[in-house]
């Protein structure tokens, strides 16, 4: 098959790649010039592990290009998926659909021959229908057929969720596309991953849905945990005890400093805004969404209470900044809600990232940013995990005791056990277990 990518973000480029892999011809369209030019010769703009071993290998092998020419792209295509960005308009919260509508209609103005068009980026219930008019209008004689079929990778595990992935939905409002998408997706059977064929406006739905439930889990989670702090009991605990329920499942029920990233900020307020609009409210997720963005900053007062309540002129170190692991993505990462709360009450602060440096830069322009854990702490007052990196997981605690002028560690992650952490000297803080808590 011939497919176009129209947008070579994180969406765009993960699943031109991946179906390269398949064995099917891609042309990844982008219009910024210095990105195609960067891709062209094999600098990847984004942080994927496996990612950038994907792109070469199916470069060199001749199934995957870029172009900055939409129309060219288009004209020999079977299917064009439509992967551009859809950030939460400012304002109001509802998705900014402006990219997907101006890519659509650059697409109906280039298409030559019957073609699939596919919406892989986020988008409310109804924008099909919206793309449809458009091509329409744009182009009244051309054969098209509109399909929603929304991505549901994880950063960090994109590769593996896109070639093995727990199911694979595509929106539907013409039989004539099925066999395309059939056809599109024909070398995961082998993988047995289902492929559910819904309607257009549900396969949208789904997308939302899926997310704001993965909020919801991740909140209530941390609720728990801060009943388990007053009450003497254990999150973990909790958590897997409840997570060996199959009706609830043990995903997405780690206690920590609220949820962040490119999705579920966004994907959370989109649907808010789309129950408004059909007056349907979603008082479950409007909560999660409240509850998540105080969180962030408590879990500042967190750190400040565990400094003794004052850390102004004190140095504070921060291990991770971005939103997740194996990811350099900053948006909406708890580190910036804590760290800001931080600077606030006076503190300087200083961070190590092992991928997220650049893109912190202009977000934390008053952070130190050090070369490692070690020069983090060297002189701190206090020593803070946010993300849970691998590179996190053995640190010498001993040497990070001696080097902190303080020897406190706030682990908003649970990656240490508290009675470890105080072997090695460290007055420990974690969340949700009564014993973690040194105050």
């Amino acid at each position: 098959m011939r497919i176009a990518m129209i947008g070579t973000g994180y969406v765009g480029l993960v699943s031109g790649a991946c179906f390269a892999d398949f064995g099917h011809d891609v042309i990844c369209v982008d219009k910024d010039t210095s990105k195609i030019d960067a891709l062209e010769a094999g600098r990847i703009p984004i942080f994927e592990p496996g990612l950038d071993a994907l792109v070469a290998s199916n470069v060199q092998a001749g199934r995957l290009a870029f172009t900055t020419d939409l129309a060219s792209a288009v004209k020999d295509a079977d299917a064009v998926f439509i992967a551009v960005g859809t950030p939460s308009r400012r304002g109001d919260g509802h998705a900014d659909l402006s990219y997907v509508f101006a890519a659509t209609r650059e697409i109906a103005a280039a298409l030559t021959r019957p073609t699939v068009i596919v919406t892989k980026s986020t988008v409310p219930v109804g924008t099909g229908d919206e793309v449809e008019r458009i091509i329409r209008e744009v182009a009244p004689g051309a054969t098209a057929w509109v399909v929603s079929n929304p991505e549901f990778l994880r950063e960090g595990a994109a590769i593996e969720d896109f070639k093995r992935p727990d199911r694979i939905v595509v929106g539907i409002e013409d039989e004539a596309a099925r066999a395309v998408m059939q056809d599109i997706y024909r070398p995961l059977y082998l993988n047995q991953a289902p492929l559910l064929f819904v309607g257009r406006r549900t396969s949208e739905l789904i997308k939302y849905a899926a997310n704001a439930f993965l909020a919801v889990k991740i909140t209530f989670i941390n609720e728990i945990a801060d009943l388990c702090e007053a009450a003497g009991a254990d999150v973990q605990q909790v958590a897997r005890g409840i997570g060996l329920d199959n009706r609830i499942g043990a995903k997405f029920l780690h206690a920590g400093p609220g949820y962040g990233g490119s999705c579920f900020p966004k994907d959370t307020l989109a649907l808010l805004k789309t129950a408004d609009d059909h007056e349907t409210p979603l008082q479950i997720v409007e909560a999660t969404v409240r509850v998540n963005d105080a969180r962030k900053r408590a879990m500042g007062r967190k750190v400040i209470k565990a400094m003794g309540g004052d850390v102004r002129g004190k140095t504070v170190g921060v291990l991770g900044l971005t939103f997740k692991p194996n990811t350099d993505d900053m948006r909406d990462a708890p580190s910036l809600a804590l760290i800001q709360t931080l600077e606030d009450a006076g503190a300087k602060v200083r961070a190590f990232d092992p991928e997220g440096h650049e893109q912190a830069r202009p977000m934390l322009p008053n952070v130190e940013l050090a070369a490692d854990p070690y020069a983090v702490a060297d002189g701190a007052d206090a020593l803070v995990i946010v993300t849970e990196w691998n590179a996190f997981r053995a640190l010498d605690l001993k040497r990070i005791a001696g080097l902190l002028a303080t020897p406190i560690l706030v682990d908003l992650r649970n990656v240490y056990p508290p009675e470890e952490a105080r072997r090695a000297g460290l007055s420990y803080t974690g969340i949700g277990r009564a014993d973690a808590l040194d105050s």
